[in-house]
């Protein structure tokens, strides 16, 4: 937290942003944090869980690298193995609020920092010519949900050390976000996929996404939501919210695995600790909004056709900026 106020000073006294200015707007809460812990989550989103191997629940929709092995071993501190029990489930780990308003952080009690209300975003409202900008904030927070509630401790497989609640990342301080030319000329790879050939190719990952399989080696789709690249916060003029909002998380996930902020949690050699991921590993992840209309049935993966989960999930009214909760693949050895 101390990194994120130090880096927002920095922001303020530089004057990153510099986006045109729109209506103004009060922050407030969303009412995340209450309740709605209990009565707003998929809890049954977390199965399949494997133990030893054996799974209990559904297992569709399991990464394939997942790892199915009855046992394994980690070293510890002296560099000796010590044998463990493979334990793999979907563990609820991080938040994703989306805003208009530069530095208001809704999922904590709508907490307002102090960054230039000029550069307020868009939410594309529809005018009936498709032609709305869409352009919104991030707030990246841990939300390591089952250690909270003291249901589950991955103790060393806990990816990034976090056991509570956190404030993790501010796009408000990013200069790439709002600029698709710094985001181009920031990720090289930008280049290589900037082609109508690897465009009409992520058609195959929107129809595979959508049934549950999205395709990890296409890193630039995010399945029916677009093309991921350039890493910003622009979404395709025209574009509903809640697959707007969507893109953004995919953009926002893969933003921070090329930054080495994110983990890959997933597979033989993340069962002993948590690896730096380049490379975004699409089917780690699954989603569930938790507001304005909570999914507290099913999950959705990365690229997942918004018509299977979106209906009616926002409306355009005060006080609806969309929250996603991301749920993610942890294969972890338990020390015996």
């Amino acid at each position: 937290m101390k990194k994120v106020i130090i880096a927002v000073g920095i922001a303020l006294s530089t004057g990153v942003f510099s986006l045109s200015a729109s209506a103004a707007a009060t922050c407030e809460g969303n009412g995340i944090i209450s309740g709605k812990l209990v009565t707003e989550v998929c809890w049954t989103c977390v199965f399949p869980v494997y133990i030893g191997g054996v799974p209990a629940g559904d297992e569709r929709f399991v990464p394939d690298e997942a790892v199915r092995e009855p046992i394994c071993s980690c070293q510890d501190n002296n560099g000796v193995l010590t044998p463990g029990i493979p334990t793999s489930m979907w563990e609820p780990a991080r938040l994703i609020e989306f805003t208009t308003s530069p530095g208001c952080i809704h999922s904590l009690g709508g907490i307002e920092m102090p960054f230039d209300k000029a550069s307020r975003g868009n939410i594309g409202y529809d005018t009936g010519d498709g032609g709305a900008d869409n352009f919104q904030y991030y707030h990246y927070m841990s939300f390591p949900l089952l250690t909270v509630m003291d249901m589950f401790s991955g103790g060393r497989c806990n990816a990034g050390g976090y056991a509570d609640f956190d404030l993790m990342y501010m796009s408000e301080i990013d200069p790439t976000w709002n600029d698709s030319t710094i985001a181009f000329y920031t990720n090289p790879e930008s280049a290589a996929v900037a082609n109508p050939a690897a465009l009409s190719a992520c058609a195959a990952d929107a129809v595979s996404s959508t049934a549950g399989e999205p395709i990890d080696s296409m890193f630039w789709c995010a399945g029916s939501w677009g093309a991921q690249y350039p890493l910003s916060g622009w979404a395709d003029r025209g574009t509903g919210i809640v697959r707007g909002s969507s893109k953004r998380t995919a953009q926002t996930l893969n933003a921070l695995h090329r930054r080495g902020l994110a983990w890959k949690t997933m597979g033989e050699d993340s069962m002993c600790k948590g690896n730096i991921a380049p490379m975004m590993p699409k089917s780690q992840y699954k989603f569930t909004m938790m507001h304005p209309r909570a999914e507290t049935d099913k999950a959705h993966v990365m690229g997942q056709s918004t018509l299977t989960w979106g209906a009616g999930r926002w409306f355009p009214i005060k006080g609806e900026e969309p929250v996603y909760l991301i749920w993610r693949w942890n294969d972890c050895c338990n020390s015996m």
